[in-house]
């Protein structure tokens, strides 16, 4: 495709970039006197030196990661030495703690759970050496004020909250509170410095530090890509020898893939951004998945221009939300291939929504699907063009996706299978090489309070630590006490107490019960230890399903989730039946196999895998599998083992412990979602200590005691062991 038929780059490219000059001086005094810096400040650059001589001593240190303002606030914390390196504690994320979906409140919740955990280890504040935060809130502000000027007259309406309700620059503002608002935690009655990192390091630096790829002495390429950043859309990285080097950003915002991306699956699907992007991807393998065949392709293609060095640029002839935001998204030149764009005020209309219920594909039906399909591959045509710079800018086969698009669990498949052992012998004319690939579990903007702690200690000089080998770093374990609380003061509710998990023989027992209800059909809400990072349930938040019953995804869908039928579902499932399922691709084979452990990355199943486990194999014929570690979950391995048992597979289906709500974080939360959730047979819950609760509906006026068939199953569980 020319790049002369399409409109490329802003209209006012000297006003913008004249406006972003003359504000960055201004606002910087402004958050100075608000104690609120940038990682080049003076004082940041103070405190780096001061970091630097406490770890030569010895000494060990704290840092605390926030998002203020935006979406997807959290709190995390970091410990750092020069011996082990940095540890990650916890990443506290807001929603799961008010359940609110992508909370983009200050992180109050998360801050507490962070104070009380250093009340309970016994770390004094002064301990905590610096605040950093998952944007630079004060270039966001000067890119805000460049873009509002770029297509000016018609693009002031940018500044309008409702031209991006998820980020704009009137959150950019309503962070630099965050000193002052923090303040409180340390009971101190001056505000709390605060310095600003940038957001695509953040999503960079911190899946690098503890992914497989960080201890090797080869280069590692690293792409950040998501809706945007604080001042670029997309961002090339290279890693090697524990240093991270920017290649190049993207600063044109609106040559966003991720944007892109957003736009189109929200505004053809019908769910608002930050939800319709992994529900779009879904539907896709429901449409013409050909290039050659899709009837929306080949036109929506000419939306992008693939520029030399790995550059893409979204042609403007096509798009207006470069100018009236979600409000007014499209051109006519798009309204002509996709249609008009669902307005705003539909969004979440049942109308709206894709829906292919009727098995015969309605015209209406099969076109938005075919939608889907079309926007799905041109995504994966723009990824496969960088990650191709990249590698002949490199020569690495090595690669991090992070950034809210490397949920895209399909294009993340399709990525390792494009750049095989025959790629880089044609190309390159290297044997035995291919594509190795990482994913973190929480790649999004959930991840970069987090990614900014570790920016800092690492930029800072401090040394790695261990590589990650589960997400479960979210909030405190529920003690046993709070279990019981939240059960006594819960209506309507059962519970028996079935043993501790803590004692080896115990744990294989109730484990056992578990197979037995999945095996019978039941569908029984796991609740244990610390919540997972990022919008994945990996086994401590999750509702466990039988993977053989063929129409466990519609009863699951129809009444327990009360979602789309068109969603899939996901399985988890140990190694060996992982190997024995799936085919594994090698390129995510390092460190046994942990690219698998996060859902982040769709397999495709063997043909035998389709009638074994029919309802976790989606209509593309893959899964978006996890792995399960016995060193790192014991209770949710023992349990697979138990499955496989009682239906021959070690595999179980995984679906989060939620009810139109974020992942539960608490007690009384999962109790809340077995209430809403009539399908749920039953929700597991382990304090602290081990202890382990049965908990069910007691619903009294009810025709038929509801809790008949899983005492029975109880009953013949206890018999077993007497």
């Amino acid at each position: 495709m020319s790049k002369s038929i399409g409109q490329y780059g802003v209209k006012h490219p000297l006003l913008g970039n004249f406006s972003e000059k003359l504000s960055k001086p201004i606002i910087n005094i402004i958050g100075n006197s608000l104690k609120f810096y940038n990682f080049h400040s003076s004082y940041t650059k103070k405190k780096r030196l001061e970091i630097k001589n406490l770890l030569s001593k010895g000494e060990s240190v704290y840092l605390i990661g926030i998002g203020p303002a935006g979406h997807n606030s959290a709190a995390a914390l970091v410990e750092v030495s020069s011996k082990n390196g940095i540890r990650a504690i916890c990443n506290n994320e807001e929603e799961r703690y008010t359940g609110i979906n992508d909370d983009g409140s200050f992180p109050t919740h998360s801050l507490n759970e962070i104070f009380n955990y250093l009340k309970k280890n016994n770390i004094a504040y002064t301990k905590i050496f610096a605040i950093v935060t998952s944007w630079d809130y004060l270039a966001g502000i000067s890119t805000c004020i460049r873009i509002a000027f770029e297509e000016a007259p018609a693009s002031f309406s940018l500044i309008n909250k409702s031209s991006s309700p998820q980020m704009n620059i009137w959150h950019f503002i309503e962070a630099l509170k965050a000193p002052k608002l923090i303040k409180t935690f340390f009971n101190s009655v001056n505000r709390m410095p605060i310095i600003g990192m940038r957001h695509h390091n953040n999503h960079a630096y911190f899946p690098y530090a503890v992914s497989p790829f960080a201890k090797k002495s080869k280069p590692t390429m690293i792409v950040v890509m998501d809706g945007f950043g604080d001042d670029g859309s997309i961002s090339l990285y290279i890693a090697k020898n524990k240093q991270i080097e920017l290649i190049r950003r993207c600063p044109d915002i609106f040559d966003s893939q991720g944007l892109l991306y957003a736009i189109i699956s929200s505004t053809q699907g019908g769910w608002a951004t930050l939800s319709s992007e992994g529900r779009y991807m879904g539907a896709s393998a429901w449409g013409d998945t050909s290039r050659l065949t899709n009837p929306f392709y080949k036109r929506l293609r000419e939306i992008l221009h693939f520029g030399s060095d790995g550059h893409v640029y979204v042609n403007k002839r096509f798009i207006n939300y470069n100018r009236n935001g979600q409000q007014k998204p499209y051109k006519k030149a798009l309204i002509d291939i996709l249609g008009e764009p669902i307005p705003v005020k539909e969004i979440w209309n049942p109308d709206c929504i894709l829906n292919i219920d009727d098995i015969k594909h309605a015209q209406i039906t099969q076109e938005r699907v075919d939608k889907a399909a079309a926007l799905q591959l041109i995504f994966e045509d723009a990824l496969t063009h960088i990650v191709d710079y990249l590698i002949s800018f490199s020569g690495s086969n090595q690669l991090i996706l992070s950034g809210g698009t490397a949920l895209n669990c399909v294009a993340n498949m399709n990525l390792l299978k494009h750049f095989n052992e025959k790629y880089y012998f044609l190309r390159h004319k290297k044997e035995n090489l291919r594509l190795h690939l990482w994913v973190p579990p929480n790649p999004s903007d959930t991840g970069t309070a987090i990614g900014a702690a570790f920016q800092f200690a690492i930029r800072c000089g401090a040394p790695f630590g261990k590589p990650m080998r589960h997400a479960f770093i979210c909030g405190s374990i529920p003690t046993s006490y709070s279990i019981e609380t939240a059960i006594a003061k819960a209506k309507d509710t059962k519970c028996i107490e079935l043993g501790n998990i803590q004692n080896q023989n115990e744990l294989k027992k109730i484990a056992n019960l578990v197979a037995i209800i999945i095996a019978n059909n039941g569908i029984i809400g796991l609740f244990q230890g610390r919540g997972e990072t990022g919008p994945r349930a990996l086994g401590h938040r999750s509702i466990l399903a039988n993977p053989c019953n063929v129409e466990t995804r519609t009863i699951l869908n129809n009444l327990v989730k009360y979602r789309e039928l068109i969603r899939p579902l996901a399985p988890m499932m140990t190694l060996k039946e992982a190997k024995r399922l799936y085919h594994l691709s090698s390129g995510a084979s390092d460190d046994e196999y942990n690219a698998y452990y996060y859902m982040v990355l769709t397999v495709k199943a063997k043909f035998e895998s389709q009638k074994l486990i029919p309802s976790v194999i989606h209509k593309d014929g893959t899964s978006r599998i996890q792995i399960v570690r016995k060193e790192t979950d014991p209770f949710s391995y023992e349990i697979l083992k138990a499955i496989g048992k009682q239906l021959g597979v070690e595999l179980v289906v995984n679906t989060s412990l939620n009810v139109g709500t974020p992942i539960v974080q608490t007690p009384e939360q999962a109790i809340k979602a077995l209430h809403r959730s009539r399908g749920l047979t039953c929700i597991l819950m382990v304090g602290d200590n081990g202890k382990t609760y049965l908990v069910w509906h007691n619903i009294k006026d009810s025709p038929k005691d509801e809790g008949i068939q899983l005492m029975k199953w109880i009953k013949s569980w206890e018999n077993n062991y007497k």
